[in-house]
C-alpha cells in the first residue's frame, strides 16, 4: 500500500477531521471501539441528555436536546463492514487519507462521513438556536451492517415501551448517486430470505430408478420462480424482484446422485407484496412440481414508504439551497435502519453522500461533499426546528 501524505488539520473543516477521527476506529460491525463515547461527548457538551443502551456487543446511544415535540431524530451507524483484501488498499483502510479531493478510509461513505456531518451540523446549529422548538435526537448504533436484532431494532422497543415518539427522522446512509443530493430515500423494499432445504436420495448415477435427484426435483421450479412477474411496482417502487444467492448439492464425485440439496433465496419487495402472499406462492409452486423439501423463512424487513410531506420537503429545500440540485425522491437500495422506525409513525427520510464505494476496497467520499452535506443538515434542522 503507498499514500501521499495528508493535508494538514489546520486547513480541513471541522467535519473532515472528525470523519478521519472516526475512521481511525476499527469499528468492523458489531465492535463501536470508540466512535460512540467521542459523539457522545460531543452532544454532551452541547447539552444533551445522552443515555447508553448496551446489549452484548453492540452499543447504541439515545440522546435528546429538549422535551416538547415534534422530535425531529438523527439516525446512522458507527459499525462498517470488513475491509476485504488489505493487499487491494491504496493506503491503510483504517489510516485516513486525502488524494486528489477525496477522503480514503473505510467508513468514508457508509457512513461516518454522514455522523460527522451531523454532530458539526448540530453544533453549528445550536450555536445559533439555543431555545429551538422541539427536541433535537440522535439514535445511534454499532449494529447496522451485521444482523440488525440489538441496534435501532432494540431501542425502537424501548422507546416504544417508554411512549417515546419521533415525528421526523433524518437517516444519514450514502444515498446520492452521481452528486451529492441527487437522490433522497423515502422509503425501502422489504427483504424476505428463505433457506430451502430439498431432500432425495443418494446413489449411483447408473442406477437412477433406485435414486431421487433432489437438483432435478428443483429446478423446474426454481426457473418457475426466478422469471416470475410477481408485481410492477407502483409510482414509488420498482417491481418486485426474486434471486437464488446460493446453491449446493453432490458430493463432488461425477458418478453420484446427491442425497440432498440446499438453496438459500432473496425476495426484494415492494408496498404491492406482503410476507404471508409470496411465501403461499413459493410453497404454492414447490408443492406443485412435487418437491420434498423443508423451508426456513428470514424477515429482514418489510417496505416502508414516507408519502411527501414536511420532511421531505424541508430536505429537499435544504438541498436545493446548497447544491442546486433538485433531489429524485427514491426508494431503490439495500434495507436500512429506517425499517424499524417508520413503524412507529415517524416519517423518514434518507441523505446522504455519493454511495459509489460503499463496501467497497478504497472507499472513499469527495471532501467537497462531506461540508455540503454538513451544511444541508443544518438547514434542514432551521427550517424544521428553528426559531420562527
Amino acid at each position: 500500500m503507498s499514500s501521499s501524505p495528508p493535508r494538514s488539520s489546520a486547513v480541513l473543516s471541522p467535519t473532515i477531521q472528525l470523519t478521519q477521527e472516526l475512521i481511525r476506529r476499527p469499528s468492523v460491525s458489531p465492535e463501536d471501539h470508540g466512535c460512540l463515547q467521542i459523539i457522545s461527548e460531543r452532544l454532551e457538551a452541547l447539552g444533551f441528555k445522552v443515555e447508553r443502551l448496551t446489549y452484548g456487543p453492540v452499543e447504541n446511544i439515545w440522546a435528546r436536546h429538549g422535551t416538547e415535540g415534534p422530535v425531529l431524530c438523527f439516525a446512522g451507524h458507527t459499525d462498517v463492514v470488513p475491509t476485504g483484501p488489505r493487499e487491494e488498499w491504496h493506503s491503510d483502510p483504517f489510516e485516513p487519507v486525502i488524494r486528489d479531493g477525496a477522503l480514503y478510509g473505510r467508513g468514508a461513505a457508509d457512513m461516518k462521513s454522514g455522523l460527522a456531518a451531523m454532530i458539526v451540523a448540530t453544533e453549528r446549529f445550536i450555536a445559533r438556536h439555543a431555545d429551538h422548538q422541539g427536541t433535537l435526537a440522535f439514535l445511534l448504533t454499532s449494529d447496522e451492517e451485521g444482523p440488525s436484532v440489538d441496534g435501532t431494532r432494540r431501542v425502537m422497543e424501548v422507546l416504544e415501551a417508554r411512549n417515546e415518539k419521533i415525528d421526523w427522522c433524518l437517516v444519514g446512509e450514502p444515498t446520492s448517486t452521481d452528486a451529492l443530493g441527487d437522490t433522497i430515500k423515502i422509503g425501502r423494499r422489504g427483504s424476505l430470505s428463505g433457506k430451502l432445504t430439498v431432500h432425495g436420495i443418494q446413489g449411483h448415477v447408473a442406477y437412477p430408478h433406485l435414486a431421487d435427484n433432489p437438483v432435478h426435483a428443483v429446478a423446474p421450479a426454481l426457473a418457475e420462480l426466478s422469471t416470475r412477474t410477481w408485481d410492477k411496482g407502483n409510482e414509488f417502487f420498482q417491481p418486485t424482484t426474486f434471486q437464488i444467492s446460493n446453491i449446493n448439492a453432490g458430493t463432488g464425485a461425477p458418478n453420484v446422485v446427491p442425497g440432498e440439496l440446499k438453496a438459500r433465496f432473496n425476495i426484494r419487495f415492494s408496498t404491492e407484496q406482503t410476507v404471508e402472499k409470496m411465501q403461499q406462492t413459493i410453497t404454492g409452486i414447490l408443492d406443485r412440481h412435487k418437491v420434498n423439501y423443508t423451508l426456513e423463512w428470514f424477515v429482514s424487513g418489510l417496505p416502508f414508504f414516507t408519502p411527501p410531506g414536511v420532511l421531505s420537503d424541508a430536505v429537499r429545500i435544504a438541498v436545493k439551497e446548497n447544491t442546486g440540485r433538485s433531489p429524485q425522491m427514491s426508494t431503490t437500495g439495500g434495507t436500512s435502519d429506517g425499517r424499524f422506525i417508520a413503524p412507529t409513525g415517524a416519517q423518514v427520510v434518507e441523505l446522504g453522500v455519493i454511495n459509489a464505494t460503499i463496501h467497497k476496497v478504497n472507499e472513499n467520499v469527495r471532501i467537497a461533499d462531506v461540508d455540503t452535506l454538513t451544511s444541508t443538515y443544518e438547514r434542514t434542522m432551521e427550517l424544521l426546528l428553528g426559531k420562527k
